[in-house]
C-alpha cells in the first residue's frame, strides 16, 4: 500500500486546512512559549506539505508565504527569504493576482526589513502599487495594515 492511498485527498486537505489556520493561531498568540515556536513551525511545513499533495499552485504558494511569515517572526531570516522568495517567484510564474503578488512583496519586504532596509522600502512601495488593484478594501487594508507594521519596524 503507498502513502496516497493510506492517507485520502480529503485527510490531506482538511489536515492542510486545520494546520494552516492553526499557524495562524499561533502567530496571533501574544505570550508565545518557545513551544508554541517549534509547533508553529511544523505547523507550517505540515500545511504546506499536505497541500503539496491535493492543492493548486496558489494553495502552495500560500503555504510558502506563511512560512516565510512564521520564520521573519522568529528572525530566522535566512529561511524567511528562501520561503518569500518562492512565493514571489510562484506570483510571478503564475500571474496570480494583485492580492497574491503584493503580499508577495510585503513579505519580502518583511524579511528583508533588518538585513536590507533599502530593499525592503523598494518592495514596500511595490507592494503599495499592485496593492492599489486587491478588489476587496479589507484586504487592502490588511495589507496595508502590514506595511505599516514593516515601516515602523524600518524607522525604529
Amino acid at each position: 500500500m503507498t502513502h496516497q492511498e493510506e492517507i485520502s485527498d480529503a485527510t490531506h486537505r482538511s489536515l492542510a486546512c486545520s494546520l494552516f489556520n492553526h499557524t495562524w493561531t499561533l502567530l496571533d498568540k501574544k505570550n508565545r512559549t518557545p513551544e508554541d515556536d517549534i509547533a508553529m513551525v511544523h505547523c507550517a511545513h505540515a500545511s504546506r506539505y499536505h497541500w503539496s499533495i491535493v492543492g493548486t499552485p496558489l494553495n502552495f504558494a500560500r503555504g510558502e508565504w506563511q512560512i516565510a511569515r512564521v520564520y521573519a517572526m522568529l528572525e530566522h531570516w535566512t529561511e524567511a527569504l528562501r520561503h518569500a522568495t518562492l512565493y514571489f517567484d510562484a506570483c510571478v510564474h503564475h500571474d496570480f493576482g494583485p492580492f497574491d503578488l503584493a503580499f508577495a512583496h510585503e513579505g519580502l519586504a518583511r524579511t528583508l526589513a533588518t538585513t536590507n532596509p533599502d530593499e525592503a522600502l523598494k518592495h514596500i512601495t511595490q507592494a503599495k502599487t499592485v496593492g492599489e488593484r486587491i478588489e476587496k478594501d479589507e484586504d487592502r487594508e490588511w495589507l496595508h495594515q502590514n506595511l505599516n507594521d514593516i515601516n515602523a519596524s524600518l524607522d525604529g
